[in-house]
């Protein structure tokens, strides 16, 4: 129990630190944007330069993690997001706060993927699944801190500040992880032209190819929602206010929470009774679809809604080692960050494209409720048919 805290709670603190910076945007659009008066798709570049760097280095952060080790790449990195919250932190421009968002994205680029590199290596495959969930579960943590608390916090202290304590923060994590103990004995390191083929195989696999589009649009949309447009959907759809849209993200942050831990703790009994972790992905992601059909179509009370939004999203965690199973665990890494990559390209085309939708659609004469909501009703009709590939695909 003692090595598994050991382990455990730094790659933890890691995650929720990266789930925070995802989302911290979504709770501070209405005072960038007065502040640096920008527009809708200006608001979805600045916020997806995370995601676009965070994407970008995937697959050589894959390489890095199979031949230096979770410890080394993630504390190195977690350094770099710290620098960045601080250059966010006196940014004045457009352009600056960009850049450092990129910073951001980079530096904790390896938080979960690490995370699922360190269990890889100390814990058997059976655990692999609610390992991963109970990990998700700490970025879950993140997602709720990034709600109503921040939303709370910026009026007292200003989003600045807020950015300042982050940095601090972001090199607290970096030495925590790494004095987290290492695997003695190891191999010799692979040779990068055997990485790279491993890498290589990993891409051209048909398993690869089945979990890709849906987790690039199901999970990479949810990501950009999340992140960004949950917030401006409920106070412009919706006609809320900034506190109340952030309490809506409050709640689908709680519905991530209550998924994971459930994952974590019950897809072990679940599958001795026969019920696989497949099966769980398949029909999580399509309650999901379901739960977004009925808020595009503002359908049913907004708040159950929204925890079933994140509830069922939950799940997506599930592909991670539903696809690493088809591999050699030596290729963990590489297997756990290509779907990344795939996940936040979609995410961060999403967060971008769904302004420059909603930017589209006003300037042709759509009020911005239908604006909204014609973006999102696309954005949706690709997800269902992202989903209905990973169900026929074997």
């Amino acid at each position: 129990m003692n090595l598994w805290l050991r382990i455990f709670l730094p790659f933890a603190a890691g995650y929720y630190f990266s789930y925070f910076l995802r989302n911290v945007n979504a709770v501070i659009a209405p005072e960038l944007t007065r502040e640096l008066g920008v527009s809708a798709a200006d608001l979805g570049l600045l916020t997806s330069a995370y995601l676009l760097a965070f994407g970008a280095v995937q697959l050589p952060l894959g390489l890095a993690l199979d031949r230096y080790g979770a410890r080394r790449v993630e504390a190195f990195l977690l350094l770099i997001a710290a620098a960045g919250c601080a250059l966010f932190a006196v940014g004045t421009s457009l352009t600056e706060l960009a850049i450092a968002r990129a910073l951001i994205g980079l530096g904790v680029s390896a938080c979960l993927m690490a995370s699922f590199k360190a269990f890889s290596q100390w814990f058997g495959t059976e655990r692999q699944a609610s390992l991963n969930a109970a990990i998700m579960a700490a970025g879950g943590l993140g997602a709720l801190t990034a709600s109503t608390p921040l939303a709370w916090a910026i009026p007292q202290f200003g989003w600045r500040a807020v950015f300042v304590g982050l940095a601090t923060a972001g090199l607290a994590v970096a030495v925590a992880i790494f004095s987290t103990p290492e695997k003695a004995g190891g191999a010799r390191p692979e040779p990068i032209r055997s990485q790279l083929a491993g890498l290589v195989e990993v891409l051209t696999s048909e398993a690869f190819w089945r979990y890709a589009p849906q987790s690039m649009l199901i999970i990479g949309g949810f990501l950009a929602l999340q992140g960004l447009w949950a917030v401006p959907w409920l106070m412009n759809f919706s006609g809320l206010g900034r506190e109340a849209a952030a309490h809506h993200l409050l709640l689908m942050g709680s519905g991530m929470l209550v998924g994971f831990l459930g994952i974590a703790f019950g897809v072990v009994p679940l599958a001795a009774r026969g019920i696989s972790a497949l099966r769980l992905l398949q029909v999580g992601m399509g309650l999901g679809l379901l739960a977004t059909l009925l808020i595009v179509l503002g359908i049913g009370p907004s708040e159950p809604l929204w925890f079933c939004f994140g509830l069922v999203f939950s799940v997506g965690n599930l592909a991670y080692a539903l696809l690493q199973s088809h591999f050699a665990g030596a290729l963990a890494g590489r297997v756990n960050t290509a779907l990344n990559l795939t996940v936040f390209v979609g995410a961060f085309l999403m967060q971008w494209g769904f302004g420059a939708a909603v930017d589209m659609l006003q300037g042709a004469g759509h009020a911005p409720r239908a604006a909204y909501q014609i973006s999102f009703g696309g954005l949706l009709a690709l997800q269902v048919l992202s989903w209905f590939w990973f169900l026929k695909r074997r």
